[in-house]
């Protein structure tokens, strides 16, 4: 058996996403784990050097995961052979920057989305990625969630018959910063900073649709500003400059309706944080982050408007759980492993640079569509 020592630079960890799922989550339990085995029983390891603005952050973050290697100096990092792989998930702004640089010193990429903060960036890290030769990838995590695999599995066995419409709804109720912290960071809500919602959510939901139902083919969106004012991790006040919450409608191949409800300015009153609603022809489906519950059409009741008589139906009662049959890892984690096979065994991994560029592309569109009031066309891409 050999071990395969990966040194993987990673740029960005020390903030939230970064730091959780990236580090702790994925390298850091795939070390404990005794690395990534591969079909001939060799073991990739991987070896992180953590990069970042200030090295008291990155030690501390060493130390306390029983990492050695850290720098505050990029360019040095990415000239050292050793280091095959740049991972970036430092904030929308600052990447493009950094994965060119990444492209050019000849490193394998994968980074956090969105991967620009407008489709032409996109699409010439796609670009110079695939003329280097240098394999890529983007994380696209919500596709590994057990309550999206379990409704993928629905989709596949033809459960629905003829898919008609999807709801989705997602978000919560970020605090303002006064009186109780927030809970996201605050250049979310700064759009020269790279924040917004859409922005944010549009490159989840383009690889959602199109995995799961089919290629977006058009898009209606409305973007707000709700909440005009917050305040930042210093307790200083600021201008809300970015939207907080988005409405949108998505025309799917197949002429499948889609209706999305991003918002951070929501209080939660349904089962999960993220809920997708399908309807087909021959039954339904909603899925959370974990869960999945379906109702086929032989056990759909048939319910009678009567607004004069009690409800005598108890409709969430009437829906069935989609078991699991297996166990779920951490959806980053198990992408993480994927892509490392990727790099040393070339296994096969779609979801590439220019993937990632179709989710700035339905964002880019998304503002678009809100900015002329209109309906808008979701052309092909391709390099």
């Amino acid at each position: 058996m050999a071990i395969h020592q990966i040194g993987i630079i990673m740029n960005g960890v020390t903030g939230r996403m970064g730091t959780n799922q990236h580090l702790i989550r994925s390298i850091v339990a795939i070390r404990k784990q005794g690395g990534v085995e591969l079909p001939n029983g060799d073991k990739i390891m991987p070896d992180p050097i953590l990069v970042g603005r200030q090295e008291s952050k990155l030690q501390d973050l060493a130390d306390k995961h029983g990492l050695t290697r850290i720098s505050t100096d990029l360019d040095a990092a990415l000239a050292d052979p050793y280091n095959v792989i740049y991972f970036d998930s430092q904030t929308t702004v600052r990447r493009a920057a950094d994965v060119k640089k990444a492209i050019a010193a000849g490193k394998h990429i994968y980074c956090e989305k969105p991967t620009a903060t407008d489709l032409a960036s996109s699409m010439e890290l796609a670009r110079l990625a695939r003329e280097a030769g240098v394999k890529n990838g983007v994380v696209q995590d919500k596709l590994f969630l057990p309550g999206l695999l379990k409704l993928k599995r629905l989709v596949d066995s033809g459960f629905f018959g003829r898919i008609l419409s999807v709801r989705m709804e997602f978000g919560y109720w970020v605090f303002e910063g006064d009186w109780q912290p927030a809970q996201r960071p605050s250049w979310n809500y700064r759009k020269e900073d790279g924040g917004g919602i859409i922005v944010d959510m549009f490159a989840h939901w383009r690889y959602v649709l199109d995995n799961l139902f089919g290629e977006v083919k058009a898009v209606s969106c409305i973007g707000v500003t709700h909440i005009p004012e917050r305040w930042d991790e210093k307790g200083e006040r600021y201008t809300a400059t970015a939207d907080d919450a988005a409405y949108a409608t998505f025309e799917l191949e197949g002429g499948i309706v889609v209706q999305a409800n991003s918002s951070w300015t929501t209080r939660v009153n349904r089962d999960d944080l993220l809920t997708i609603h399908v309807d087909g022809t021959e039954g339904s489906a909603v899925a959370g982050l974990r869960d999945c519950k379906a109702q086929h059409r032989v056990h759909t009741p048939k319910p009678v408007w009567n607004p004069d008589i009690e409800n005598p139906f108890k409709f969430i009662e009437q829906w069935d759980e989609v078991p699991g049959n297996t166990v779920y890892d951490n959806g980053f984690k198990v992408q993480w492993e994927l892509f490392l096979k990727h790099v040393v065994i070339d296994t096969p991994f779609p979801w590439d640079l220019l993937e990632g560029a179709k989710g700035t592309q339905l964002a880019d569109l998304g503002l678009q569509s809100w900015e002329e009031r209109r309906w808008l066309d979701v052309p092909k891409l391709s390099l």
